[in-house]
């Protein structure tokens, strides 16, 4: 059972991830026609916000630590998948992602929880010259062929 679990939050991070470089991908209408449409408070609302919030928070200025940076940026991700995790058990029927939505709060909030300790631990980013600017959104933003 719980390989059927880790294959389905798998299976959903891949989505969730999909949809994060569709939104990424510099074409707004997707994203922008979803939040324009939805009511606030429906689960496309809130499931846009959600993605919203999450690419923003990663768009982090590196600081030339990848232990750090790479911390950084994925503190906001995991809360994108809990704030998702929670959209999905307040719209979700289905008994199975609902428990899969249980499973990546209480996982990735673990998961955040560690990288904290961690950034606390490392040692402070170099000078801010050394560093390099802001990611636009996400790294794995997709670039459009001309």
């Amino acid at each position: 059972m719980n390989k059927l679990f880790r294959n389905l939050a798998v299976a959903l991070l891949v989505g969730a991830a999909a949809a994060l470089i569709l939104h990424l991908s510099g074409d707004p209408s997707s994203q922008n026609a979803i939040a324009a449409t939805a009511p606030q408070g429906s689960f496309d609302q809130m499931m846009a916000d959600a993605m919203d919030r999450m690419g923003k928070g990663m768009a982090i200025a590196h600081s030339g630590n990848p232990d750090r940076d790479f911390a950084a940026m994925m503190i906001p991700h995991h809360q994108g998948a809990i704030d998702m995790a929670k959209v999905q058990l307040q719209f979700g029927r289905d008994p199975v992602l609902r428990r899969l939505a249980q499973a990546i709060i209480v996982e990735q909030q673990q998961e955040i929880e560690v990288m904290r300790r961690e950034l606390s631990r490392l040692p402070p980013s170099p000078s801010k010259r050394l560093a390099s600017p802001p990611t636009p959104m996400h790294s794995h933003s997709v670039t459009k062929e001309q």
